[in-house]
């Protein structure tokens, strides 16, 4: 029986933070595979480790000096070191990457020494082994994972050293070259080794004690989710919602083992806990999150439906810009294709005049959009639920341009103007949830 546990940059932050970790690992003896982040920020003044080993690379990349900057990686693991009294010379593995900096130096393997060095820190303070990433997660050369090599390398490692720590964001391609996940990747580390090892459960351990209804910098104090389905998770991620890398869903929610998202700070929360199947049905709206700066492009065109290939004509006209088309709200003689507004920015113009010509279509645009996904699994036996988002989002003032529901009534996903964002959440959550 495996837990696989994952700590986060603010879990590691200081030898204190050490401390929690070590506290919480050795309280359940099935905690046998530890994932560790780079330390990161002790206070709001301060730099991830990760950041500044980016800001190292750019430094020997365009040659600029660079000992200041290494002087404060150096010296912050060795501070933890020395306070734990750590009996671990992390001075050598210190030394051999300063012997290595130079402005070749792959990126990918700087950055992702954070985490290595964390992870060097952390076995020898909870007596664990220590498992390197690059030995058990295998890229494939097109930078996906190969799941079935490192499902073999982890269960053999597993067997051989049964208690690991292991260094998150990183793995390494058959030959050895160490590649990145992208970042918050240890995430997705954590749970790569829960489905290798198909573990009982994934907890991941950050700074807050669950996942919130909606962002606490919109709403004070919102609630916490106590259980939430992969699928709504996913939907909030996707809107904005960061307290789990998005790619960390995938590899558990095959085998349907659950995620714990845990606060290290409040070890004897609940947290909350995400899976296949909530028992807590009492809630309509379980999240809810957005973003701002879309731009929503409406394609109007008389017996626009019953034109065969018009919608396949209009997407291959994004597709030719590279565009990514995030939703698509349709009528009988008029379609909305909303874009981010990043992508559309430098090619606006260009984008609309092909609409016309290439459709014979009439085309407005609406930019400084913003969207709000409202999310719940049980929002489909709610009668009138959506009269009342519209009610309410009146009532305050918040004019509603846009509105599409997915087919499975999972989310309901509104358009608004950008300068109404933060007052439509608030709106939402104060009289629906």
């Amino acid at each position: 029986m495996f837990v696989v546990t994952k700590f986060g940059g603010s879990s590691l932050a200081s030898a204190k933070q050490f401390k929690k970790v070590k506290d919480i690992v050795l309280a359940d003896p099935k905690r046998k595979i530890v994932v560790v982040s780079a330390l990161g920020k002790r206070d709001s003044n301060d730099s991830k480790i990760t950041d500044l080993l980016y800001i190292l690379h750019a430094h020997l990349k365009y040659s600029v000096p660079y000992e200041d900057v290494w002087k404060i990686i150096y010296d912050r693991y060795v501070e933890v070191r020395d306070d734990l009294k750590i009996d671990y010379k992390i001075e050598d593995e210190l030394n051999l990457i300063k012997s290595q900096l130079d402005k070749n130096i792959p990126q990918d393997y700087l950055v992702s020494r954070g985490e290595f060095l964390a992870g060097k820190l952390m076995s020898s303070y909870l007596g664990y082994e220590f498992l390197d990433a690059k030995d058990a997660i295998e890229f494939n050369y097109d930078g996906t994972v190969n799941f079935d090599a490192t499902e073999q390398k982890t269960k053999a490692k597993i067997a051989e050293l049964k208690k690991v720590v292991v260094p998150g964001f990183y793995g390494a391609y058959a030959n050895g070259v160490i590649k990145l996940f992208s970042r918050g990747g240890s995430d997705i580390t954590g749970s790569i080794m829960a489905k290798s090892v198909n573990a009982s459960i994934y907890e991941n351990w950050t700074d807050v004690s669950g996942i919130m209804v909606t962002d606490p910098r919109i709403v004070k104090n919102p609630k916490t989710i106590k259980e939430i389905t992969y699928n709504e998770l996913r939907e909030l991620s996707y809107m904005g919602a960061n307290v789990l890398h998005e790619d960390s869903i995938f590899p558990v929610q095959e085998l349907n083992i659950p995620i714990k998202i845990l606060n290290t700070n409040e070890p004897n929360c609940e947290g909350t806990i995400i899976s296949h199947e909530c028992k807590d049905n009492s809630q309509a709206i379980t999240g809810i999150a957005g973003k701002k700066n879309f731009v929503a492009i409406t394609i109007t065109k008389m017996h626009m439906s019953n034109e065969v290939g018009f919608l396949r004509k209009a997407l291959s006209i994004f597709e030719r810009y590279n565009i990514s088309v995030e939703h698509m709200p349709t009528g009988i003689d008029t379609t909305s294709i909303v874009v981010a507004r990043d992508q559309v920015e430098k090619c606006l113009y260009e984008l609309v005049v092909d609409i016309k010509q290439e459709l014979n279509a009439e085309v407005t645009v609406w930019e400084d959009v913003a969207l709000i996904a409202v999310v719940g699994r049980n929002m489909a036996n709610k009668r009138g639920l959506c009269g009342k988002l519209l009610t309410v989002l009146g009532e305050n003032g918040v004019n509603m341009k846009m509105i599409d529901q997915g087919p499975d009534e999972l989310n309901i996903i509104l358009g608004i103007n950008n300068c109404d964002y933060e007052k439509a959440i608030k709106v939402i959550y104060d009289n629906i949830m």
